[in-house]
């Protein structure tokens, strides 16, 4: 009889105490026994529409806390892993329960320093606590438990959980609700629910009441017929810029979009959520230093009826597509759960081209552990294997032609056709065909050549230019397109100061006079009128 295979030994990430990467990994069992910083995921399932958080009963054969309740499921990172990828893998694992990253909202992140076993167990343990929000409770019948890890699972409701903590049961795994783990409760009670409808109507109102209202308007009557047949075409591409901004800055900012768009009508809270929404585009207050107004509980349900094993009269599991409370800083340009040292580590890794694509303006960075889990999701295949060629990283690049191949395929075409029509000046015939062919190669050099030499009755800017939605480097460019009409009246109007630029700079700037800086003769300013905006 052949005997089984033997179980691959865990390795895990030694950290320092304030919670980085040392470069050393060592076997689970070692890193307990030494007390050595390391890395988790919990990962809590609530139920909207009960108040309820599911609770796990730890196997009998655990070696911490065995046969008490615990959260919903948890697990180590080991080495080389990521954070999202491992509570995804873990619920999975654990409860047989599929999810997309757009489940999972990361919430804090609890550092828990306990011995336990008579001093045999060392937990010094930094765990990222993520929430799945469902819409009702899963079944208990839906889960397929994992034998060697939970023993059994139900539903509680939050606030008689966190009094079992409170009162210390000895049936639960603790946790002490009156210091960091308190949060969670916080958040579900405070920060989601809790806030009467009224208050949050009032708070979007005195947000709102902060704009003014500006209807643009554009003289068209120096436009040729062929210029405003062009027009029809850069406005259509300009709005599919913002479709592409939208989604670089939160991978759920579509689709919480389209269901605050779809549901603005159902009440004044709602009506001002899709007001406000549409200032932002985003769930982050521009004005409020990126504070959230909105809350997963706002977001879009989504339905995924093969998330668990299937149950008779059951649909399947309905939950909220989730974005952090915090803005991200690095959008949706890079994995949620990179860090800074981890692209470091990677870049160095490359060679010196790669090094240029992974920093260029026009690239995403993305996990190749994330493409297979999404295989696995959708096509059931998952092989847990990393397709970098032998890498041991797990980050790679996708330029922007690539990754947002649908939406610059239509604007190429766009740009195109509205080429074709103009007939003059050549300079606008150029900058239109070059920024289409730009959409395709990724190579932007010729079309920002030609936008600078524009010299037009319409004025184009339109493709990937800021970069301040990358908080995390200033790396990455965001679409967005201004199209304007020259506003004649107003630039002769100009002229004066255009001209006098010189004696303005100088008087204006007198302790720069050492440096004799001169302002070239060349500038010339400008005036359009706006006619459209769109990204940023």
């Amino acid at each position: 009889m052949a005997e089984p295979p033997l179980q691959q030994q865990e390795y895990l990430d030694v950290l320092t105490k304030s919670g980085e990467k040392t470069g050393v990994s060592k076997p689970r069992g070692d890193v307990h026994r030494d007390g050595d910083y390391h890395r988790a995921v919990h990962v809590w399932i609530f139920a909207e529409s009960t108040q309820e958080l599911l609770l796990q009963k730890r196997a009998h054969c655990k070696d911490s806390w065995p046969g008490l309740w615990d959260i919903s499921s948890a697990g180590h990172i080991s080495a080389g892993d990521s954070s999202l990828i491992t509570a995804q893998r873990e619920l999975h694992e654990e409860l047989g329960v599929v999810l997309p990253k757009d489940a999972f909202e990361l919430i804090f992140i609890f550092l828990e320093e306990c011995v336990i076993n008579d001093g045999k167990f060392i937990n010094n343990e930094y765990s990222d606590v993520y929430l799945v929000t469902t819409l009702d409770p899963i079944p208990l019948e839906a889960f397929t438990l994992q034998d060697t890890e939970v023993s059994e699972v139900k539903y509680l409701s939050y606030e008689e959980y966190r009094s079992r903590l409170a009162q210390e049961d000895a049936e639960y795994v603790p946790y002490d609700v009156n210091k960091q783990y308190g949060l969670l409760f916080d958040i579900i009670r405070r920060r989601r629910y809790k806030e009467n409808t009224e208050a949050r109507s009032l708070a979007l109102q005195k947000q709102l009441q902060r704009y003014a209202s500006v209807s643009l308007t554009a003289e068209l009557t120096g436009l040729t017929d062929a210029d405003k047949e062009a027009l029809v075409l850069l406005i259509k591409a300009a709005k599919i810029m913002d479709e592409i901004f939208y989604l670089q800055v939160w991978y759920s900012n579509p689709v919480l979009r389209e269901w605050l768009k779809e549901h603005a009508d159902v009440s004044q809270l709602d009506r001002l959520k899709w007001m406000y929404y549409l200032i932002n585009k985003s769930p982050w207050s521009c004005l409020d230093e990126n504070e959230a107004f909105l809350t997963t509980a706002d977001s879009a349900i989504k339905l995924l009826p093969e998330a668990t094993k299937p149950i008779t009269g059951w649909k399947g599991l309905e939950y909220k597509a989730a974005f952090p409370m915090l803005k991200p800083p690095g959008a949706n340009f890079y994995p949620p759960d990179m860090d800074k040292m981890e692209f470091k580590l990677w870049k160095g890794s490359l060679k010196a081209d790669q090094q240029q694509d992974a920093i260029s303006f026009f690239s995403v960075i993305k996990r190749h552990s994330q493409v297979n889990w999404d295989s696995f999701l959708y096509n059931n295949i998952f092989d847990g294997t990393n397709d970098s060629a032998g890498s041991s990283h797990d980050l790679y690049i996708i330029p922007y032609s690539q990754e947002y191949h649908s939406f610059l395929t239509r604007a190429s075409e766009l740009l195109h056709k509205a080429g074709d029509l103009v007939r003059s000046p050549s300079s606008l015939k150029r900058l239109l065909h070059s920024k289409a062919d730009a959409f395709l190669s990724n190579d932007y050099y010729d079309s920002d050549i030609a936008w600078m030499e524009l010299d037009s009755e319409l004025d184009v800017t339109i493709g990937p230019y800021e970069t301040y939605e990358d908080a995390l480097f200033g790396f990455k460019a965001t679409f967005e397109a201004f199209i304007g009409v020259r506003d004649k009246k107003a630039t002769a109007q100009l002229k004066l100061f255009g001209d006098n630029l010189q004696v303005f700079w100088n008087k204006t700037f007198l302790w720069m006079m050492h440096t004799n800086q001169r302002i070239s003769l060349l500038l010339q300013f400008v005036l359009f009128s706006l006619f459209i905006m769109q990204g940023m």
